[in-house]
């Protein structure tokens, strides 16, 4: 297979994973695995995080027009396309006055420094299929009991006398919600596997949320999460630092085509992803995904035991 096919293949991944709770991270391992990609290849660990930089990106696309209402801004997108500085001003001023924005910016500094000091303990996991597989294994079994959990209430609605649902807009959560999410997707940082979307979907529902806001708002903890993560170790790996580095200079004109490549893949299919899933969850749950997650941590805990024996 040529380099610009796998570029196609491994954005699909990316795309499909990124957004959904069954670990990015883990099936982007398991499918440069199984494509012998070498991952001790400078290129290649950079490359990675490319695609899912693109990924990223797709959310403040698709959510313009809530980001919008985060920031006071009536302009709507096409005001925002055309004053990016009037934008970028309301959008520091919204710091100190929009509650949702305040709430982003707590769970992503209870998760962000911890991470960091953990840094050696994360790149080493990253490694382990034994890590991947128990993560996703025991991530798929808590997703399932919490929303067996909350799926009669989800069926009641807002409203229902006794229900254990109490925030089902993102803007009605509280302070203590958002420090709660954000330690809890210190899991995910961790253990590789567990996976950032399900770790904040299954402690917001804990805390309370509905599966819709518990959902958006883990979106939205992405966006300044994995932004700072990835930008910070592509800046380390370009500027020729960290673990197995590629300086700008070593990477050949065909490289940054496949870079390109699986930059616009991932973004297309994440765009595409986070537009199903908000309607799939609002519908009919996590069960399936929890599922999915347990099959595959049990044949990739089986996967690593063969390799190991």
């Amino acid at each position: 297979m040529n380099d610009y096919m796998l570029s196609v293949l491994l954005g699909i991944v990316e795309g499909l994973t990124e957004f959904l709770p069954v670990s990015s991270t883990a099936h982007l391992r398991i499918a440069e695995s199984l494509l012998h990609v070498s991952l001790s290849d400078g290129y290649w660990k950079m490359y990675s995080i490319v695609i899912q930089l693109g990924a990223i990106l797709c959310l403040p696309v698709y959510f313009r027009h809530r980001i919008a209402q985060f920031i006071g801004y009536e302009g709507g997108s096409t005001a925002l396309a055309l004053a990016p500085i009037k934008v970028l001003k309301c959008l520091v001023v919204s710091v100190f006055r929009s509650r949702p924005v305040q709430f982003i910016l707590a769970a992503f500094l209870v998760t962000s420094i911890p991470a960091y000091l953990l840094t050696k303990l994360i790149g080493k996991n990253l490694e382990s299929l034994h890590v991947m597989g128990a993560s996703l294994l025991l991530g798929g079994i808590v997703m399932w009991v919490v929303d067996a959990m909350k799926a009669p209430w989800e069926k009641a609605g807002e409203g229902t006398a006794g229900s254990t649902i109490h925030v089902w807009k993102m803007e009605d959560m509280s302070l203590g919600q958002s420090i709660w999410i954000g330690a809890c997707q210190i899991l995910s940082a961790v253990f590789p596997g567990t996976s950032r979307s399900m770790s904040t979907i299954a402690a917001g529902q804990l805390a309370g949320m509905s599966r819709a806001s518990a959902l958006e708002f883990s979106f939205f903890l992405s966006i300044p999460t994995m932004v700072v993560a990835t930008g910070y170790t592509l800046l380390k790996s370009l500027r020729g630092k960290g673990e197995n580095p590629i300086g700008v200079s070593q990477i050949s004109s065909s490289q940054w085509v496949i870079l390109g490549i699986g930059f616009v893949v991932s973004f297309v299919v994440a765009y595409a992803s986070v537009a199903w899933f908000m309607a799939w969850v609002r519908k009919r749950g996590f069960a399936p995904f929890a599922v999915y997650r347990i099959i595959v941590g049990i044949a990739v805990l089986a996967f690593a035991a063969r390799l190991a024996a």
